[in-house]
């Protein structure tokens, strides 16, 4: 890396729409860094789809790619590391890193994700991303018409099994525990043939992340290929509300529609903002910042 520590934007996160900005920026002939630790949320995902151009790819080989395009623009530099710190200054901000060392920009791009926090049951952080999915777009298709479950419970997984219920016909809804539903929703669901089972769960059972079958606290156990866990999360990074950054009632970063949040100079994009968690929405969000975020200090400079 070069000795100047000071950069025109600093990108924090490198995956998609981290690298999306980058590469907006970098043709912009703005210097930019972007730090990121290399441990994308979706590393376990055996294929990427609903990305035009690049349905059924690997993730790590549009990663690969776009990395190696970015690279390609001179004034686009790379750390990799974890940012720790951040803070205003009188030129802007400040990231700190795990390293120890600072850099500065004049503006920052928060690319940084989210943290799913998942159920504390056996079997599911290995199959998480495999055949324990969250996004019927990004995952459904390949699991279409397979015994497929839900695990989840009130009134928001009510809505979620509506809508996977156009993928398959042999759906099960496991609320771990005594149903939350309404009466009325109870109805509605059986009314479509779905299942409800409130046995508490054990744990799954998979090879390699793929599943076989849910075991229950009872001993009994029901074969299953697919297992969508809408879960809660929390921000991967908690710099932006450091900076004063606000969350949305949901906990995602408020931004406008340029992407900026509500600290000027402090753009956020990608799953850490909305939840269309999907790659081609990450790479159209960052693509934005990008703009917004040059834009900005171009009109500011003249």
């Amino acid at each position: 890396m070069k000795d100047r520590k000071h950069y025109d934007v600093i990108i924090v996160g490198g995956s998609y729409s981290g690298l999306a900005a980058g590469m907006t920026l970098g043709r912009a002939l703005k210097s930019v860094l972007i730090i990121d630790d290399g441990k994308p949320c979706n590393r376990q995902t055996p294929h990427s789809h609903n990305f035009i151009t690049q349905d059924g790819k690997t993730p790590g080989e549009i990663a690969a790619l776009a990395r190696q395009q970015v690279e390609m623009y001179t004034t686009i530099e790379f750390f990799r590391g974890l940012a720790t710190a951040g803070k205003k200054n009188s030129n802007g901000f400040e990231i700190g890193v795990s390293s120890g060392e600072t850099f500065t920009s004049k503006k920052l791009i928060f690319a940084t994700g989210i943290k799913d926090l998942l159920p504390d049951i056996e079997g599911l952080a290995a199959c998480w991303g495999i055949t324990a999915i969250h996004c019927p777009y990004c995952h459904g298709y390949e699991v279409r018409n397979e015994k497929t479950g839900i695990l989840g419970n009130g009134e928001h997984i009510f809505d979620f099994t509506r809508l996977i219920s156009n993928w398959t016909k042999d759906l099960t809804l496991f609320t771990n525990g005594l149903s939350t539903l309404t009466a009325e929703q109870t109805s509605q669901l059986e009314k479509y043939q779905i299942k409800i089972v409130e046995k508490k769960i054990e744990g799954l059972v998979h090879s390699q992340g793929h599943l076989q079958s849910i075991v229950f606290r009872d001993g009994l156990n029901t074969s299953l290929k697919a297992l969508y866990t809408p879960s809660p999360f929390e921000q991967h990074c908690s710099i932006p509300e450091a900076l004063g950054c606000e969350l949305t009632e949901e906990g995602y970063v408020k931004i406008d529609p340029f992407q900026e949040t509500t600290v000027t100079g402090v753009f956020a994009c990608g799953d850490n903002t909305t939840r269309m968690r999907a790659v081609a929405n990450a790479v159209a969000q960052g693509t934005t910042a990008g703009m917004a975020a040059s834009k900005k200090k171009i009109l500011e400079e003249f």
